[in-house]
């Protein structure tokens, strides 16, 4: 079926696919809405326990489709394409209590950059480029990018790539702090898939609650964020994952995990 965003479940992980490769997965209002909704679809499914979000064809996300943005009966305008879309998306990418790994397979550009970082780990293709496209064509950064960027890589780096809008390639990315890993291309597909499998066997509860403080640390204060640790590994204390956890650490035999 011919559709933005495509999705299959398997082994606990929800692939999610932008799909425009013609247009090298540009956003258009169609698009972003329906990734909104798989989204919360994935959130919503017991099932899942790991999000993988890639692109189809050569490319994982060249931002905003500036056809939409230029023709007067398409565009929804600049408001409904931030408030509607993008925030949206990226407030689902950190809210959702599960792990979201961004597999980056080849250019991510604006919009599209600022959703990958925006992921709980990004993998990205050795062939891939990151670029804050935004000054080229006289706009700003957005879907968090000017939030995350300078705490990912430091102020100076995150303001000359803004402004410069130069292109990053992956290795340089991983270098920089931007990423995670830059994996070669022959082995990204598989590289990704076993690393989203990987954090659906493990205790995703606590995965949920490591987010969730990693989220809050980034405008909490240091007794803050002490309280909400302790809040936090109580709660994950009383799950059953972690009794499984221990229990087989004393006995010697690799846990099995089931996210409850």
């Amino acid at each position: 079926m011919n559709t933005p965003i495509r999705l299959h479940i398997e082994n606990q992980v929800a692939y999610i696919s932008l799909n425009r490769p013609e247009v090298f997965n540009s956003f258009n209002r169609e698009m972003a809405l329906l990734l909104q909704e798989v989204l919360k679809k994935c959130a919503e499914d017991n099932q899942v326990r790991a999000i993988h979000l890639t692109g189809e064809g050569k490319a994982f996300c060249a931002g905003q489709d500036l056809k939409e943005v230029t023709d007067p009966a398409l565009n929804p305008g600049f408001k409904a394409i931030l408030e509607e879309h993008y925030n949206p998306i990226v407030k689902l990418l950190r809210e959702i209590p599960k792990p979201i790994v961004a597999a980056v397979n080849g250019v991510a550009a604006g919009a599209g950059a600022n959703i990958a970082l925006a992921c709980d780990i990004v993998v990205a293709s050795e062939n891939a480029a990151f670029i804050q496209a935004f000054s080229k064509i006289g706009l700003i950064p957005d879907s968090a990018g000017t939030f995350f960027l300078p705490r990912l890589i430091g102020f100076q780096r995150a303001s000359a790539l803004m402004m410069l809008g130069d292109k990053v390639m992956a290795k340089e990315a991983e270098t920089l702090g931007m990423i995670y890993k830059a994996v070669p291309a022959e082995e990204f597909e598989n590289n990704t898939k076993t690393l989203a499998e990987k954090l659906a066997k493990m205790p995703t509860k606590a995965l949920a609650l490591t987010k969730q403080a990693l989220n809050e640390s980034l405008t909490n204060n240091l007794e803050n964020q002490l309280a909400l640790e302790s809040k936090l590994q109580i709660a994950s204390a009383a799950t059953a994952d972690y009794k499984e956890g221990v229990t087989a650490f004393v006995e010697k035999r690799k846990p099995n995990f089931k996210g409850e």
